[in-house]
C-alpha cells in the first residue's frame, strides 16, 4: 500500500526553450502600340524603364544584376528548350518563363506564358549515379504556360489568354543541390547548380512530395526515391475538342459536354489522374506511376508522408477526406476516415463524406470556383500528413486543427485518434504541411485559400500564410486542453509587409556553417519553406537589390532558431527561386511543397525498435507479491524519441492482472539516472517517461507504481502494484 506523498514527485526542471527574440511594387504591363498589319498586337516583354535581363553569378556564388537599355516591343514566341526532356525524368532547366499579356481591348490580363529567356546556362548533365544526395531539396510548382503554334499568329479579336495552355515541356518538380549557398545568410538569392527536373507531361501538376528510405530489394542503398501527389492546388484547367481548326483545343471556364482535363493537368498523357502518386527513382530519375486512388474525381491529393518503421505511405484525399495507407509496392491497403472515426474522439459529431465529386462536363462546374470542384466538407478535409513517433499527425479544415492517430506495431491504424491542438494564427488558413525536428518540435505551414484565375496568375490567396512551430508543455499544464503550448512561435517568411508569404510547404534541413556550406553532422537545424514574392518590398528595394532580383517565388532557408522577432525582416535567410524567372511579381500560389532528404543516422526524433525486443518487468525485492502471482503488467511496446528535454519513452503497457489501473508513477532504480513522468496520461495513449543521466545503450531499471487514479483521488491509502521495468535505451544519444 502507498501513502499519499510518499512517492517521488512527478515534476521536472525543464531547460526552457529559448527564443532568440521576437518584421511589391506592382508593375502594370500595358500595351500602348498595336500593329494592325500583323493581325494581332505586339506584346511588350520589357518594362517602360530599364530592367533586369541577366542574372550572373560572381566568384563567391552570389548574384548580381545586369540591366538592359530602352524598352522594346517583341512578338510573343512559343520558345522551346534546346533539349527535349528525357524519358527518365531529367530535362534542361527551362529557358522560358511567363510574362503578362494584354488583350486586344487593352484591358489587363495576367497570364504566365512561356516567353522570356531563362537564366540557367547550358543543359543539366544527366546524372550517372544518382539524382538525390543528403540535403537534396525537392520543390513543386506550376509548370508555366504556352500558346501552341503561336508563330502562325492569332486572328484579330482573339484574346491570347483564351489560347494559352499548360506548358507540358516544363518542370513541375525540381530537385535542387543546396549544399553550397555561397556565403553567410544576408537575405540574398543564391545560385544553385541546374536542378534535376520532372515535367508536366510526365506527372502533371503536383503539390505534396516525400522520400522513402532507399531500401531496394530489401537492401539499404542510401539513395531514396522521391514521390509526388497529383494536385488541384495549382488550378484546374479543362478543354473541349478543337472547333476552329487552329490546331488547339478550346479552353472552357465552365463544365461542358465532352470536356477533358487539359494536357499537363494530371499527367493523363502518361496514364495518370487526379489520384495518382508518382515515383521518381533516386538513382536513374525514371518516372513511373506508383499508386492510384482511382475514386478521386479531381480535387487530388493533399499531401504525402512515409513511415520508415513499417515501410508504408500515407496520402490525404481531398475528394473523400480519407487518409489512405499505401504499401511499399504502391498497393492501397486501407484508409482512415477522420470525419467518422476521428471527430467523436474529441466530442464532435461525426461527419460523413457528402459524396460530391468534380464533374467537368456538368453545368455546375466552374473552373474559377473551388466550391464546385468536389472537395469533401471542410470539417473532414485532411490536408497535411506527417508520421512521427509512432503516430500519424494530420491537419483538418481551414480553421486548422491538428490531430493524430496511432500506428500499431503491424502498421495498421490503431483506432486511437487524438485531437492535438487548434492552430493559433492570424488567419484561418489550411495547414498543408507538417514536419518535426529531432527534438520533437512540430512545424506547420499555412497556404492561403484556393484560387484559380482563368489567366493563370493566381492559385492561392497569398500574403497572409504563416509558418509556426509548437512544442509540448513541460510539465503539462492541466488547465489547458492540449499538451502543446497554447501560443506557437512564428517565423518571418519573405520581405513583404507582415512577413507572412508562406505557400504551404516546409521541411527540416541539416545545418549550415558560417560560409553557407551544408553540415550533415548537424541534423534538422535549418527550416526550409516555400513562399511567394519572397524578396519584394519597395521600402527595402535598394538594400535588397544587392542580393539579386526581387520577384522570387521559391524557398526560404532559415536557421530554425530565428523565430520572430528575430529575422524581421529576414536578412538572416537565403532564398532559392523555383524556376529562375524573375519578371512575374504579381503571380500567387505558383510554388508548392518542399521536401529535404536528411537522413540523420539514428539522431532523428524517433528511434526504431531496439534490437532484441523488450525485457519483461519483474517485482522489486522490497515488494514481494502475495502468493507468487505473475507480473501485474506486461510490456506490449516501447518507443523512444527525443525532445528538448532529452530522451523520452512511450510505454505501451497491458494490465495483465486486470486491476483496472490507468496511471503510473515512475522513478529510477539505477543510480545516477533520472526518470520522470513529464506528461499526464489520457485513456488510449501510452505512458510517457523521461530518462536523463544515462549512457546511450545502457539498460535503465525503472520503478513503476501502477494504480487507478480514482483510488488516489479518494485520499488516504490506495492500491499500487509495484514493478521494475528494465529499459534498454537507444545506442545513439539525442542530439542537443
Amino acid at each position: 500500500m502507498v501513502r499519499p506523498g510518499k512517492e517521488a514527485p512527478m515534476t521536472i526542471n525543464p531547460e526552457p526553450l529559448r527564443s532568440p527574440g521576437t518584421t511589391g511594387a506592382r508593375r502594370d504591363h500595358r500595351l500602348r502600340d498595336e500593329v494592325d498589319a500583323l493581325g494581332f498586337p505586339l506584346i511588350p516583354l520589357t518594362l517602360r524603364k530599364s530592367r533586369r535581363i541577366v542574372i550572373l553569378r560572381k566568384a563567391d556564388n552570389s548574384i548580381r544584376e545586369e540591366r538592359a537599355g530602352p524598352p522594346r516591343l517583341a512578338l510573343i514566341c512559343a520558345a522551346r528548350p534546346d533539349v527535349l526532356p528525357s524519358t527518365t525524368g531529367g530535362s534542361v532547366m527551362s529557358r522560358i518563363r511567363g510574362s503578362v499579356v494584354s488583350s486586344l481591348d487593352g484591358g489587363l490580363r495576367r497570364a504566365v506564358l512561356a516567353l522570356g529567356a531563362g537564366l540557367w546556362l547550358g543543359a543539366a548533365q544527366a546524372q550517372e549515379t544518382q539524382i538525390i544526395y543528403p540535403g537534396s531539396m525537392a520543390v513543386t510548382g506550376f509548370s508555366g504556360t504556352i500558346i501552341p503554334n503561336f508563330d502562325e499568329g492569332l486572328p484579330p479579336g482573339v484574346d491570347p489568354v483564351d489560347e494559352t495552355f499548360i506548358d507540358t515541356t516544363r518542370a513541375t518538380l525540381r530537385v535542387f543541390d543546396v549544399s553550397h549557398l555561397g556565403g553567410p545568410a544576408a537575405g540574398q538569392l543564391v545560385n544553385t547548380p541546374p536542378p534535376f527536373e520532372v515535367t508536366a507531361e510526365q506527372i502533371g501538376q503536383v503539390f505534396g512530395v516525400t522520400y522513402d528510405d532507399g531500401v531496394r530489394d530489401g537492401v539499404p542503398s542510401g539513395i531514396p526515391n522521391l514521390y509526388a501527389g497529383a494536385s488541384s492546388l495549382h488550378g484546374i484547367r479543362i478543354v473541349t475538342p478543337d472547333t476552329d481548326d487552329d490546331g488547339r483545343p478550346e479552353r472552357q471556364r465552365r463544365g461542358a459536354a465532352g470536356a477533358t482535363f487539359m494536357d499537363g493537368q494530371f499527367g493523363t498523357e502518361n496514364g495518370g489522374g487526379p489520384g495518382t502518386v508518382w515515383k521518381i527513382d533516386g538513382i536513374t530519375g525514371q518516372v513511373s506511376k506508383f499508386a492510384d486512388i482511382d475514386t478521386n474525381s479531381g480535387p487530388g491529393i493533399g499531401n504525402l508522408t512515409f513511415d520508415a518503421t513499417h515501410r508504408q505511405f500515407f496520402a490525404s484525399d481531398l475528394d473523400t477526406g480519407l487518409i489512405h495507407r499505401i504499401d511499399a509496392d504502391g498497393r492501397l491497403i486501407d484508409s482512415f476516415d477522420h470525419g467518422v472515426a476521428g471527430r467523436p474522439a474529441h466530442g464532435l459529431a461525426p461527419v460523413a463524406d457528402d459524396g460530391s465529386v468534380m464533374d467537368i462536363q456538368g453545368a455546375a462546374f466552374d473552373s474559377e470556383d473551388p466550391d464546385s470542384w468536389g472537395y469533401t466538407q471542410d470539417e473532414r478535409r485532411v490536408w497535411g500528413v506527417s508520421y512521427h513517433g509512432g503516430r500519424l499527425y494530420y491537419s483538418v479544415g481551414e480553421k486548422s486543427e491538428i490531430w493524430s492517430v496511432g500506428i500499431a506495431r503491424d502498421g495498421i491504424f490503431a483506432g486511437n485518434p487524438r485531437w492535438e491542438l487548434t492552430v493559433k494564427a492570424d488567419k484561418d488558413y489550411a495547414v498543408t504541411d507538417i514536419a518535426f525536428d529531432n527534438s520533437g518540435l512540430m512545424y506547420l505551414a499555412q497556404r492561403g485559400p484556393v484560387e484559380n484565375r482563368y489567366d493563370y496568375s493566381q492559385f492561392a490567396d497569398s500574403g497572409k500564410g504563416e509558418v509556426i512551430r509548437y512544442w509540448h508543455e513541460n510539465p503539462d499544464d492541466p488547465a489547458t486542453e492540449s499538451v502543446w503550448v497554447e501560443v506557437p512561435q512564428e517565423y518571418a517568411v519573405g520581405f513583404p509587409q507582415g512577413n507572412r508569404q508562406s505557400a504551404g510547404g516546409l521541411d527540416l534541413q541539416y545545418g549550415y556553417d558560417l560560409d553557407g556550406n551544408l553540415d550533415t553532422s548537424v541534423c534538422t537545424q535549418t527550416l526550409v519553406n516555400t513562399g511567394d514574392k519572397l524578396r519584394d518590398n519597395p521600402a527595402l528595394a535598394e538594400q535588397l537589390a544587392a542580393g539579386g532580383p526581387l520577384a522570387v517565388h521559391g524557398v526560404q532557408i532559415t536557421p530554425k532558431e530565428l523565430v520572430k522577432p528575430d529575422n524581421v525582416p529576414p536578412f538572416g535567410s537565403w532564398f532559392v527561386d523555383f524556376d529562375g524567372y524573375f519578371e512575374d511579381p504579381e503571380v500567387e500560389g505558383h510554388v508548392g511543397d518542399v521536401a529535404v532528404w536528411h537522413p540523420c543516422e539514428g539522431r532523428a526524433g524517433y528511434y526504431e525498435e531496439i534490437p532484441g525486443g523488450y525485457l519483461p518487468p519483474f517485482y522489486p525485492p522490497d515488494f514481494p507479491p502475495p502468493g507468487n502471482l505473475p507480473p501485474c503488467i506486461d510490456v506490449e511496446d516501447v518507443q523512444y524519441y527525443c525532445t528538448p528535454r532529452g530522451l523520452e519513452a512511450d510505454l505501451y503497457l497491458h494490465d495483465h492482472a486486470g486491476s483496472g489501473g490507468d496511471s503510473i508513477k515512475a522513478q529510477s532504480r539505477t543510480p545516477g539516472v533520472g526518470v520522470t513522468s513529464p506528461m499526464s496520461h489520457a485513456p488510449g495513449t501510452p505512458y510517457t517517461i523521461g530518462i536523463t543521466g544515462h549512457y546511450p545503450g545502457d539498460t535503465v531499471d525503472v520503478g513503476l507504481c501502477f494504480y487507478r487514479k480514482s483510488d488516489k483521488d479518494k485520499g488516504g491509502y490506495y492500491p499500487c502494484c509495484k514493478m521494475t521495468l528494465p529499459l534498454r535505451t537507444p545506442a545513439v544519444s539525442c542530439e542537443r
